[in-house]
């Protein structure tokens, strides 16, 4: 399965091994996971009641300086390997103990194997690709037909931000085409009488301090690319402070109870559907411990 890879916008053109590679996501051609259970701190319409079937990918394309995940996305080491059939299995163990969904965190830079898994697996319930929004659109189509619900991050809208925190200059115009080829393949939002999400999109934005000008605009381009009514928006308001930032002071405090509420009516005056967070959602308690649960 060795091949050179440039499946992600970064297209570094790196050997990738099995279980090495020396592109930018420090990833080998298999998927590395460093968890697979039960989540339950994704929106009502992804986590339900029964959890959603987590499976956190090691690695990642961006390097955005406030993840939360750090210690499993810059860690090309962590985590266990599996082959395309130990990762079908895991899907198919996860919806076998009743979750609502096969949730897949971050897994772009393992869009081949994963892509290979899905379709052996055949699964009985919904598949969510919980991306960065950082993507390919030729490796997204690999997906079509395999994901039946997409929840990408939309994290900027100008270059200078994108490139200061997450080295990623060409985020915006990227995630733009990311998104849009998402929708294309899924259509306006389904949800069941559950009010579990069945298939389409919910585009989620974080809020970073001092960048609620670019909270905004996520929501403009939510609210004017697509119709009235057929993408949901999730607006973060989790974003926590953490060790490791003194060279970005501006991101050293949480952001503020009344932007957050400021934004929320942002929000609703743009007829947006979807969901905002409190501030005392800035917290690392729903935070899951990257233990290799489930891979045993």
């Amino acid at each position: 399965m060795d091949y050179i890879c440039s499946d992600c916008p970064r297209r570094c053109a790196a050997g990738r091994t099995e279980e090495s590679g020396s592109g930018f996501c420090v990833s080998g051609a298999l998927p590395r996971v460093s968890r697979a259970a039960p989540h339950y701190g994704e929106e009502p319409c992804i986590s339900g009641e029964r959890g959603s079937g987590a499976v956190f990918f090691t690695g990642c394309n961006l390097r955005c300086v406030f993840c939360q995940n750090r210690e499993i996305s810059r860690g090309g080491g962590q985590g266990k390997v599996l082959t395309v059939e130990a990762l079908r299995d895991l899907f198919l163990r996860l919806q076998d103990q009743g979750v609502h969904n096969i949730n897949l965190v971050t897994g772009a830079h393992f869009v081949r194997p994963i892509a290979q898994a899905l379709s052996a697996a055949r699964l009985k319930v919904p598949v969510v690709w919980n991306s960065s929004g950082y993507e390919n659109v030729e490796s997204l189509r690999l997906l079509e037909g395999l994901v039946q619900i997409y929840m990408p991050d939309y994290k900027y809208t100008k270059a200078g931000p994108a490139r200061r925190y997450s080295a990623a200059a060409d985020y915006p115009e990227t995630a733009r085409a990311a998104i849009g080829e998402m929708f294309r393949q899924v259509g306006p939002y389904v949800l069941g009488p559950d009010g579990l999400l069945r298939s389409g999109m919910l585009i989620r934005h974080l809020i970073l301090p001092g960048q609620e000008l670019t909270a905004m605009d996520a929501m403009d381009y939510a609210a004017e690319s697509f119709p009235a009514g057929s993408v949901l928006f999730s607006l973060m308001g989790q974003y926590t402070p953490i060790p490791g930032l003194e060279a970005f002071p501006e991101l050293q405090d949480p952001v503020s109870p009344e932007v957050i509420d400021n934004l929320r009516v942002y929000m609703a005056r743009l007829g947006l559907d979807g969901y905002w967070q409190e501030a005392s959602s800035a917290t690392e308690e729903l935070l899951p411990a990257f233990d290799l649960t489930g891979l045993f």
